[in-house]
């Protein structure tokens, strides 16, 4: 059946009013949302005017603006520079391994902890353990980094502790190893934001329908079946949220632990892309370069979360999109 003119022009009138009459009864959100709008232009869209720097061959002068409108455009010279440097494919690998532990092993543990936790009867237990686990989160890399080095150093408690069990005869700079660098970082980084990381799996967990579980009690399942058949198809939406947004930022890892845990001994084993830019970009006024192998790694994100998350709507799980 089509319509008459008048009704879609009625039709479309009513949708608008409808549209108007929801901003308007929403209007203290909107009004409370707009300094978080202004900051996302202001530090995370205009900034993205600087790419262009990645096609020029930028040198800081007095002004920054009469360089920046004043360079030379060279193409792609930057970013066929940096295809070319042997240091570049070494970070980059270096990235990628911590990436792939920090993501099988930084993921699966927070939601297997959460399980546990949300699994404890004790009350008070329960909550001593949740708040003994995400204290960690509120502490600073740098004194982390120092905690960790003064565990890890050669007179340290873990060398003594190996020693006395017979594991080691000889003590070890476990830091200044590069084989081992890797693994440390990830522990690190698992014993610093585990519980903070659990904290939304709980949430997803306190939001499983009980009756469930009751039915599965009933039924004569006991606690594994319960959380393989109930708890985890529960929180599986977000799981895969989770997931999509963690692998956006797979490329991405920063650079503070491999900074302050790292050294010139294994350099080979701790240089990410973050630590990259800032050595061989920024630090010896390369801020073309730097912007090129920033877009790099922006482009990368973009292609691996809009993938994710068009593999998890195929598989029809959470998305983010």
């Amino acid at each position: 059946m089509l319509l008459r003119p008048a009704e879609l022009k009625n039709g479309r009138s009513g949708q608008s009013r409808r549209g108007l009459r929801t901003v308007w009864q929403q209007r203290q959100l909107i009004i409370m949302s707009f300094p978080f709008v202004i900051w996302v232009f202001c530090f995370r869209y205009l900034p993205l005017f600087g790419w262009v720097m990645a096609f020029q061959d930028f040198k800081l002068k007095r002004s920054v603006v009469d360089s920046f409108f004043q360079a030379n455009f060279v193409g792609f010279k930057h970013f066929i520079e940096m295809f070319r440097d042997e240091r570049f494919f070494l970070a980059l690998r270096n990235t990628l391994a911590m990436s792939v532990l920090g993501l099988t092993i930084g993921f699966v543990v927070p939601i297997l902890f959460a399980i546990l936790i949300n699994e404890l009867r004790n009350g008070l237990f329960k909550r001593t353990v949740q708040t003994v686990s995400y204290l960690p989160h509120f502490i600073s890399w740098v004194v982390a980094a120092g905690m960790i080095s003064q565990m890890l150093a050669s007179t340290g408690p873990v060398n003594d502790l190996l020693i006395s069990l017979g594991i080691l005869k000889t003590r070890v700079v476990f830091l200044g190893e590069g084989q081992l660098f890797w693994g440390l970082v990830t522990v690190s980084d698992l014993w610093k934001e585990t519980g903070w990381n659990a904290i939304i799996f709980l949430a997803a967990i306190a939001g499983v329908d009980p009756g469930l579980y009751e039915a599965a009690r009933i039924d004569g399942a006991g606690r594994f079946r319960s959380i393989w058949h109930i708890t985890l198809p529960g929180i599986m939406d977000v799981i895969i949220v989770i997931l999509i947004m963690n692998i956006g930022w797979f490329i991405s890892i920063g650079f503070e632990k491999q900074l302050l845990l790292g050294s010139d001994q294994v350099r080979s084993y701790s240089e990410v892309i973050d630590l990259y830019v800032l050595r061989f970009g920024i630090g010896l006024g390369r801020y073309s370069f730097g912007t090129a192998v920033g877009i790099f790694r922006s482009v990368v994100s973009l292609i691996l979360v809009f993938s994710s998350n068009l593999l998890a709507r195929r598989l029809g799980r959470g998305s983010i999109i």
